[in-house]
């Protein structure tokens, strides 16, 4: 399972911390080779990615931004589960293929996008590939993954810097985050759609309001308008935000999301012409939206 080492500059905050199959380092405090917490058919994505049998997702611990409100906080913030080689995660890939699942999900993927690209590279799936991310990434990186991954699915979590410098630590946020999905749209282009409505190919940018913070979540909106052609890109509108015990330092991360906000943001996203999307309902803000990372699927 061997993994040559590197100086790791592959997300904006370019460490340069020592990465090797065994020495862990820099920000995600994650070794060079994967660790995989769950690999199973899924169904609470969104429905073009879900559809009728599931996305095949793998969940990857450890994380390159960890957000201090993260729901995926037990496997973001202490990388766990599985260590698995580029040849390793070929097959676990294979498997949810042959379970017939509509696309291979990789999820927060970021910091082990050297050895996903080369499992990936020369491996015919027959079915999308989605790169499920924070959106916090290098152009350098994401460049190494032209060809391979047909559906991009980034955050975009801030437009706002000092709220990224608070809850991420990564006040650069906003900046790098716009320069990925442009890349990200530059390598796909518009999306397309099979004719039962799965996503075949292009960008599903995500947005999770946070409470109290209609504005930044405008501001994530007007980047959409701007940047892109109108429906050339689809956009996803969170509400499933739940207070987690990490935040508990940060009093305004203490309570829901309401649902004069959720209502609120659908209408600007109507009044800046974004009508290629989703949004949720108040109520999907539950931990039922927490999947199980019992290392599913992965015996």
């Amino acid at each position: 399972m061997g993994e040559s080492g590197y100086f790791c500059s592959d997300c904006p905050r370019r460490c340069r911390a020592w990465r090797s199959s065994d020495q862990a380092g820099g920000f995600c405090g994650c070794t060079a080779l994967p660790q995989v917490v769950r690999a199973a058919p899924h169904y609470g994505e969104e429905p073009c990615i879900s559809g009728t049998k599931g996305s095949g997702t793998i969940f990857f611990s450890g994380c390159n931004l960890r957000c201090v409100f993260c729901q995926n906080d037990e496997i973001s913030r202490a990388p766990s589960g599985r260590k698995v080689s580029a040849e390793e995660l070929r097959d676990i890939m294979l498997k949810l293929k042959d379970e017939g699942v509509h696309n291979i999900n990789l999820v927060t993927p970021t910091h082990y996008a050297r050895t996903a690209a080369k499992a990936l590279d020369g491996l015919s799936l027959g079915i999308p590939v989605v790169w499920n991310s924070s959106g916090y990434e290098s152009v350098e990186t994401l460049k190494r993954l032209e060809g391979l991954v047909q559906i991009y699915m980034p955050d975009y979590k801030y437009a706002d810097a000092e709220a990224a410098r608070r809850f991420s630590a990564a006040p650069d946020y906003p900046a790098a985050a716009a320069d990925a999905i442009r890349e990200m749209y530059r390598q796909r282009g518009s999306y397309v759609m099979s004719e039962d409505g799965m996503l075949v190919s292009g960008v599903l940018i995500r947005h999770l309001i946070l409470p109290d913070m209609e504005e930044n979540s405008m501001n994530v909106i007007d980047f959409v308008a701007d940047s892109f052609p109108p429906g050339s890109v689809l956009f996803s509108l969170m509400s499933q935000y739940t207070p987690m015990p990490a935040a508990a330092h940060y009093p305004e991360l203490r309570k829901r999301v309401s649902a004069e906000s959720t209502e609120l943001l659908r209408h600007y996203m109507k009044t800046r012409k974004i009508e290629a999307g989703y949004w949720q309902d108040a109520s999907s803000a539950t931990g039922e939206m927490i999947p199980d990372f019992q290392e599913a699927g992965l015996a």
